[in-house]
């Protein structure tokens, strides 16, 4: 970690470099169109193309470097806290489905592994949902004792291999854990061997849903496909009103070698403390070392202080595991459903050509092969057992969802009107490196001044929805917190749903 705490970048992107892939720079035809080259993205297309669909994907920046490239990499069925509600919410069907669905996504993929023979980390684990305070023991039996109704080989422990005492946690053996980027750069390979066509730096600015659909991107090239695929993470089309069932979340990442007898043996995580994530991966070559991963400290994007956070993140870390040299800092978002479960499934009502992945709450990597599979189904026209479960078109009972998309909504019109009440600093005060919001020409301004002392002024005012942005010092990016979109220091996107830059502004 940096003096300044500024993140070091992702240790899988990092290992596993690739060559890029052209834009979209003429017209083209396919019969699938997947926007969005993550996990859930690639893994749909690569199903199809296997089941001899002709399949185009469509990424606005490179494959497996967005939130793909800055997970955690942990494939489990096992998401924290999940049955015991599913049990209550959706009944003991509907908690059965979803473990069976992303019980038999990480057995799938453990067989693609093998039959294209990928050099990708690949280890079993056990994973554990553990707590610390006593007082929580009983939902942790409640947890194991529904995870085991609904299938899965789950158990209540109060020993695990982490280096310190837990007061109870639900176990459930047979996991996975992976590189999540040179997997997917191989199912890439394959995918494009099979007649697959991918294409970076397209972002894709308009969908018409006709007969065919037709695809309009920034390069002004159009994909005309008979479905498309939006699996963006966060959907860029409004039309279904997503937005108003997502809260994107962002958690941060550090990363260092251990000595491989340290290591706590399995895969880990708390609700507790801000959420705390352990896992170790394959280090080195002699195995004398293995890399530790700690997630935790999730917040709100364009909330607060980055960097303390990642300092709290680190002392963690160092506390409890005091071998480890963190050389790696990232950072990742996630978007959590109002009701628990994905949206996974046709666009919206009236949709019958496009599709969506999205909602995966922290767990993307199980959930983007679940959906992969869920998609590549109903456009193929056979039968999924769960595809009402994660349907995006299912009822939500008013009682059940309400609380949570009522919270959801008053958080973003807390700060669609409060961020622009908020005292501006002055400009000339803005030391290097640092970012502000200011009040100029009547409006507001997101302002940075970068190492030389230059300043750089874009538009606050998201492109998404309008919303203002606020500055992340520790990843010196521009973020909202209305939905999440991310912007670099000169308005560029680097996550959406927006779609368009900052515009740019003189100061």
């Amino acid at each position: 970690m940096t003096e300044k705490q500024q993140v070091s970048g992702s240790y899988w992107l990092e290992t596993a470099p690739d060559g890029r892939h052209a834009p979209l720079t003429e017209d083209i035809e396919a019969d699938v169109a997947v926007i969005g080259g993550g996990i859930a993205g690639l893994c749909t297309a690569w199903e199809l193309t296997r089941a001899g669909r002709s399949v185009a994907v469509l990424e606005a920046g490179r494959i497996a470097a967005g939130v793909t490239g800055h997970t955690t990499a942990k494939i489990t069925a096992l998401h924290t806290l999940i049955y015991d509600k599913l049990r209550r919410t959706r009944g003991s069907e509907g908690a059965r489905l979803y473990a069976r669905s992303q019980s038999e996504a990480i057995e799938h993929t453990a067989e693609v592994v093998a039959e294209l023979g990928i050099d990708c980390d690949w280890e079993r684990r056990s994973a554990y949902t553990f707590v610390r305070d006593t007082s929580r023991v009983d939902e942790l039996r409640a947890e194991a004792e529904a995870a085991r109704e609904a299938g899965l080989p789950a158990s209540f422990v109060t020993e695990t291999g982490l280096p310190f005492p837990v007061a109870g946690a639900v176990e459930v053996t047979g996991q996975a854990q992976f590189h999540p980027r040179k997997y997917l750069l191989a199912l890439t390979r394959d995918l494009i061997a099979r007649g697959g066509r991918v294409f970076e730096d397209t972002t894709v600015l308009g969908l018409d849903e006709g007969e065919p659909c037709r695809v309009a991107t920034a390069t002004g090239a159009t994909v005309t496909a008979r479905d498309v695929v939006v699996a963006t993470h966060y959907p860029i089309f409004d039309r279904a009103l997503l937005f108003t069932r997502l809260s994107p979340r962002r958690e941060l990442v550090v990363a260092g070698p251990i000595p491989a007898d340290r290591d706590p043996g399995g895969m880990y995580i708390t609700p507790d403390e801000n959420t705390r994530s352990v896992r170790t991966a394959p280090y080195g070559e002699d195995g004398t070392r293995r890399l530790l991963v700690i997630t935790g400290e999730h917040f709100t994007p364009g909330t607060g202080d980055t960097r303390s956070r990642f300092e709290r993140l680190s002392a963690w870390a160092r506390e409890h595991f005091p071998e480890v040299d963190l050389t790696h800092s990232w950072a990742t978002q996630d978007n959590d459903p109002t009701d628990t479960v994905p949206l996974v499934g046709p666009l919206h009502q009236g949709a019958r050509h496009a599709y969506v992945a999205t909602g995966f709450a922290g767990w993307g990597m199980s959930g983007g092969m679940m959906a992969g599979r869920l998609l590549t189904a109903q456009i193929t026209g056979e039968e999924c057992e769960w595809s009402g479960l994660y349907d995006p078109r299912r009822l939500r009972p008013a009682v059940r969802e309400a609380p949570s998309f009522l919270a959801t909504q008053a958080k973003v019109a807390k700060h669609f009107v409060g961020d622009r009440l908020r005292p501006s600093p002055p400009v000339e005060a803005l030391p290097p490196g640092e970012g502000a919001v200011v009040r100029a020409g009547g409006g507001r301004l997101a302002v940075y001044r970068d190492d030389d002392g230059t300043l750089h002024a874009v538009s606050a005012r998201c492109t998404h929805l309008g919303c203002l942005v606020d500055f992340n010092a520790a990843e010196r990016a521009w973020e909202c917190p209305c939905h999440g979109s991310r912007f670099d220091t000169d308005g560029k996107v680097i996550q959406g749903p927006a779609t368009r830059p900052l515009e740019q502004r003189d100061i």
